[in-house]
């Protein structure tokens, strides 16, 4: 992030913005975000970083498909442009609906999220100050950037790029993905999440006709297309922030684990910590090429036993579905108080 400040004076839009500005990326650098190793997970961390700032992770995707249709986005073409004045307006119907359903207690400064925010998208989609930016961009920018389940989300997009049959529209996904590749590039990761021309034809080589499941299958695979790698990330990491690991790190020996855990799959009962991974560190034996496993959860041996137990116990066939459902509530464990 060495040309940080010179990119921020270039898009100066006067002295209070600039400060926000400023504030915004200053405070991303003080994260120290940089020092992540894996492209794919600095992208995520700066983008979930700028998510938690501006306030937008407490905003989930049907309240922003809400401010849309308040503001009159539901009856526009796509390719319609308006003012950064009108843009204020939607965020603002965004942030004081937010202070409607938090407590009390937890109000947000709704200008301060509204100016932060201005100052990340701002340079993303108007970087020659033209005070315009179309209905299009607003969509699916805020449709990314926001809280919810990925799921959602994804359907959302869909339907804006997609033709009354239910098909994508390739030149709209073409378009999709030269606009939300403009994130990563704002917080200084174009050149491994950059759009080029190459990109929208390496998603979907085979397929003629994408229907919405593919669309959900490609983009939800393991793993999913390299230009939106970030983007599951970003999730998954809003979900693991508070998660707990009773488990010793085996290189800094912190035993509070918060996060992700990563298991050797070489080394005998060799953990790290989220941080320790994402820096490269590595201690004894271990080297930083041996295979590593993310964990999100912890179980005890105990549990893990009851659950091979569940398993064994199971009739259940073992053939997935084409098309998983993603339920959106776990499922329940098999309850074997009946069996003898």
């Amino acid at each position: 992030m060495v040309h940080t400040e010179g990119m921020i004076e270039a898009c100066g839009r006067g002295g209070d913005t600039m400060a926000e500005k400023r504030q915004l990326f200053a405070e991303m650098r003080a994260q120290d975000l940089d020092r992540i190793r894996l492209s794919t997970y600095r992208t995520a961390c700066k983008l979930r970083f700028v998510q938690k700032k501006c306030n937008l992770h407490l905003v989930d995707i049907w309240n922003v498909i809400e401010a849309f249709r308040e503001n009159g986005l539901n009856t526009m073409d796509l390719n319609t442009e308006f003012s950064v004045t009108r843009l204020e307006a939607i965020l603002s119907t965004i942030f004081y609906q937010l202070n409607k359903r938090m407590p009390t207690t937890h109000q947000i400064s709704v200008d301060q999220s509204i100016s932060l925010l201005l100052n990340f998208l701002l340079p993303a989609y108007d970087p020659e100050d033209l005070g315009k930016i179309s209905v299009f961009v607003v969509k699916m920018a805020l449709a990314t950037i926001c809280g919810g389940k990925i799921l959602d989300k994804l359907r959302y997009i869909f339907s804006q790029i997609s033709d009354s049959g239910g098909i994508m529209i390739y030149s709209k996904f073409d378009q999709f993905l030269r606009e939300v590749l403009k994130l990563p590039t704002t917080v200084f990761e174009g050149p491994s999440f950059g759009y080029t021309e190459q990109v929208t034809r390496s998603c979907f080589a085979q397929q003629k006709k994408v229907s919405l499941n593919t669309f959900l299958d490609t983009l939800m695979s393991d793993p999913p297309p390299q230009c939106l790698v970030w983007l599951p990330l970003m999730h998954r990491l809003a979900n693991v922030e508070n998660v707990f690991h009773p488990v010793e790190c085996s290189h800094c020996h912190s035993e509070s684990m918060m996060g992700f855990r990563y298991r050797c799959q070489q080394c005998h009962n060799y953990q790290l910590c989220q941080d320790c991974f994402w820096r490269g560190h590595a201690s004894g034996s271990h080297s930083n090429q041996h295979q590593m496993k993310e964990y999100t959860s912890w179980k005890s041996p105990a549990k893990k036993l009851t659950n091979a137990l569940s398993k064994s116990l199971s009739c259940a066939s073992s053939h997935e579905p084409l098309h998983p459902m993603f339920p959106d509530q776990p499922e329940k464990p098999l309850n074997l108080a009946h069996i003898v």
